[in-house]
């Protein structure tokens, strides 16, 4: 069946933006690449867990990963980011902003994308980069959920745990196994019993590895490299 036309224009796009031609000035046709990239939705289990940090430098590692060198996030937050952005990130927001609705910028490795209907969102992106659904804290489960490879859990210590296997019960319903990730954890303040048994990653307290995520940049560090892990974990199911 030929794809809907916003999409499929929109694909064209992207493609004409992320592929380098072989010999500049040789006609040539340009399509999107044939793998399927990841898409990964993040959601918050209480406001202020840290959720678009988490989804930006989950993304930020999957860009650095990709053959193209930059990823998608969408989402509703406005957080702020250090207005630089890398060739690769520029060209995918330029060939997403065909998506219709879309509002999109470039930060470090990453295109933000604000509006558009998700699902026209996710049929584009896959076919072009790595995308991150950033479902913030308001709502869990539905259609980014439905719309993801994988699924990811944001807490803190501050959060009861209880609320941790209540999420995985809800989405085992819609045949989702989440990915828990315990955030903010201080080696001073170690996580209460529960939440170690219920958290399937760790991620320590960061503020630099934080405002490297939320300009788009990979963070460094121990916090570095369990996002790393964590984007292993999301690749490794797929």
């Amino acid at each position: 069946m030929p794809a809907p036309r916003p999409i499929a224009a929109a694909l064209a796009a992207a493609g004409a933006w992320l592929l380098e031609p072989a010999e500049p000035g040789r006609a040539q046709t340009l399509t999107a690449p044939a793998a399927l990239r990841p898409v990964v939705a993040v959601f918050g289990l209480a406001r202020g867990c840290g959720t678009t940090v988490v989804a930006r430098a989950l993304a930020a590692e999957l860009a650095r990963r990709d053959a193209v060198g930059a990823a998608a996030v969408h989402s509703d937050s406005t957080a702020a980011g250090i207005p630089l952005a890398t060739a690769a990130a520029a060209r995918l927001a330029r060939a997403l902003a065909e998506v219709v609705g879309a509002d999109t910028r470039a930060v470090g490795r990453l295109c933000l994308i604000d509006g558009a209907d998700r699902e026209l969102v996710v049929d584009c992106a896959r076919h072009v980069a790595p995308l991150v659904l950033d479902s913030g804290a308001t709502a869990l489960g539905g259609a980014p959920a439905a719309l993801a490879d994988e699924v990811v859990v944001v807490a803190t210590p501050a959060v009861e745990p209880a609320l941790g296997s209540v999420a995985t019960d809800y989405l085992g319903q819609m045949d989702r196994e989440p990915i828990v990730v315990l955030n903010r954890v201080r080696p001073t303040s170690p996580p209460s019993t529960e939440w170690i048994d219920r958290a399937a990653h760790v991620l320590p307290e960061s503020r630099m590895g934080a405002q490297l995520a939320l300009s788009g940049r990979e963070p460094r560090g121990l916090f570095g490299r369990a996002i790393a892990e964590l984007a292993d974990r999301c690749e490794g199911r797929r």
